[in-house]
């Protein structure tokens, strides 16, 4: 009677874990793309705004718009620069980005396509962003021939962000050691 029980008891238990595992998966399944349209209010240079909600550009971190490069008298502002960079990719052009992810901000994680151009991609290739979370788009292509933000001394975006008060937790050492090797350009 006992084993019969627990027979019992083991089958509903195993049932209701598959059929829990299940709706999980159902649920990330349904989990659609956005897709928006622009035009966009272009916030800094890895960050968008349209009808109240901010994107981000996935897998891309650039300079905070105030941040600045290089130094001595070869300080130049860096973050402007990817800001301009980017509205300039964009403007007067069919933008259309997507994505189904939040950051911790909130803000939709989106690619983005502008007249058959990835902005992003854009970005890293001319050393004004670097890639985040092993995404290989933005920094690396910028490293060999140290252009933009890349030419001279550079504070990684997150560094920034924290020590101006931006980011409550700094950087860890191994996304330190991570950049430093060049395997991972900056975690946003």
């Amino acid at each position: 009677m006992k084993r019969g029980f627990r027979l019992l008891r083991d089958g509903v238990t195993a049932f209701a874990l598959l059929a829990f595992i299940g709706l999980i998966a159902l649920k990330l399944q349904s989990a659609r793309d956005v897709e928006m349209n622009g035009p966009f209010a272009i916030v800094d240079g890895d960050t968008l705004a349209a009808d109240g909600s901010r994107l981000r550009l996935v897998g891309l971190d650039a300079p905070e718009r105030g941040q600045s490069c290089g130094e001595g008298e070869k300080v130049w502002a860096c973050g402007e620069a990817a800001r301009t960079l980017l509205q300039d990719m964009l403007a007067g052009r069919q933008v259309q980005c997507r994505g189904h992810r939040r950051d911790r901000y909130g803000r939709l994680l989106v690619t983005c396509r502008a007249g058959g151009t990835d902005p992003a991609a854009a970005l890293g290739r001319r050393g004004l962003a670097g890639s985040t979370g092993g995404c290989a788009t933005a920094g690396p292509a910028a490293r060999p021939q140290h252009a933009g933000s890349r030419s001279g001394p550079f504070d990684r975006p997150g560094h920034w962000r924290h020590r101006e008060g931006m980011m409550v937790e700094a950087p860890s050492w191994l996304d330190d050691i991570a950049f430093r090797l060049g395997l991972r350009e900056a975690a946003p």
